[in-house]
């Protein structure tokens, strides 16, 4: 089994150059992330784009989903910002045949401290014992992106029975 990673940006992949917080969205991380990660699955990554997902349009979106429909791979990880990720994985789902999981970063995987490890762990993961369909994994957990929202307020995301309490 290869899986194959998709990258589109984010904070994931953000690269800080002052303390007023100006950036740019540098070259993705996950590669190496798994090479440190000795990983002993096989793995191709499509750098697609190096967008904020606040800067995604419709026709990225598009060209995200051509990308998981391309190729023999059926397990695919698309690493994307937070803040539209759960609008991009509704534009993924009914793509036949596939296991599509999301995740990116709350804080950039340049930082010594942050969650993108894990995020990219927990996907990988997930895209190899899920079932077909469109997922999020986000803070430790698998989210169904018809289910969940970022709760911007506590710096996580959450399920909808978790948004009503």
């Amino acid at each position: 089994m290869r899986i194959k990673i998709i990258t589109t940006g984010g904070t994931i992949d953000k690269v800080y150059f002052d303390a007023k917080s100006e950036y740019e969205v540098g070259e993705s991380r996950v590669p190496e992330i798994l090479r440190e990660s000795n990983v002993t699955f096989d793995f191709v990554t499509v750098n697609l784009m190096r967008k904020d997902s606040l800067d995604l349009t419709d026709e990225d979106r598009a060209l995200i989903r051509q990308e998981a429909e391309r190729g023999e791979e059926t397990r695919i990880v698309v690493t994307h910002g937070t803040d539209t990720m759960v609008r991009t994985a509704q534009a993924l789902k009914g793509i036949p045949g596939r296991v599509i999981v999301l995740t990116g970063s709350l804080h950039p995987a340049r930082f010594r401290t942050t969650d993108a490890v894990f995020n990219v762990a927990a996907a990988v993961t997930a895209a190899q014992v899920l079932p077909e369909g469109v997922y999020l994994a986000m803070n430790g957990r698998i989210f169904d992106p018809d289910r969940v929202h970022k709760n911007r307020e506590r710096n996580r995301f959450e399920d909808g029975a978790e948004a009503a309490s």
